[in-house]
């Protein structure tokens, strides 16, 4: 088998990824499952509410692409970044499946450097937050403060998934 089966009966098929398949409740749904950090944070901590904080933070003509920023994962799984590194064919799958995701919701094809911003913002106040790896370095945060805007308070996937969703509509319907 070659593909993965979605909570709404879609089909993800890695060697064929088409736009028409992607569905935003089984992205939500995926994302609210998925722990920041490879799991290992002191209570559970889901993608789909790092995206809902994302896209909180960024101008408003941007927020959709903060939402789904991390969209892909909800198909290939949140891998930690120096692994994802280790793993090109994993990268080419993970772009593969952005695209699709960018096409299906209209979104620009390139990702906007905000979002890199806006995401390394995040991951300072995840750090500050989650009291993560503290007294230690993290290079890749060097000139990057966390946000005072928002506290990072981790919800339940179930708290996380209708979060995520709600701000999905609010910004697709106005």
């Amino acid at each position: 088998m070659k593909f993965i089966a979605t909570i709404t009966g879609q089909h993800i098929d890695y060697a064929d990824i088409r736009p028409e398949h992607i569905v935003i409740e089984d992205i939500a749904v995926a994302l609210s499952h998925l722990c920041r950090f490879a799991g290992h944070v002191p209570e559970f901590y889901s993608v789909a509410q790092h995206g809902v904080l994302c896209s909180q933070l960024t101008p408003p003509e941007f927020a959709l692409e903060a939402l789904l920023h991390d969209a892909a994962e909800a198909y290939c799984l949140d891998l930690p970044s120096p692994l994802k590194r280790l793993l090109p064919a994993y990268k080419e799958i993970e772009a593969r499946l952005d695209n699709a995701i960018r096409q299906r919701f209209d979104l620009p094809l390139t990702p906007s450097k905000v979002i890199k911003q806006v995401d390394l913002m995040m991951l300072a106040t995840e750090r500050r937050d989650l009291n993560l790896d503290p007294g230690n370095d993290w290079p890749m945060l060097a000139g990057v403060s966390p946000t005072t805007r928002l506290t990072v308070t981790p919800l339940m996937p179930r708290e996380a998934r209708a979060l995520f969703l709600s701000r999905f509509q609010e910004l697709t319907t106005g």
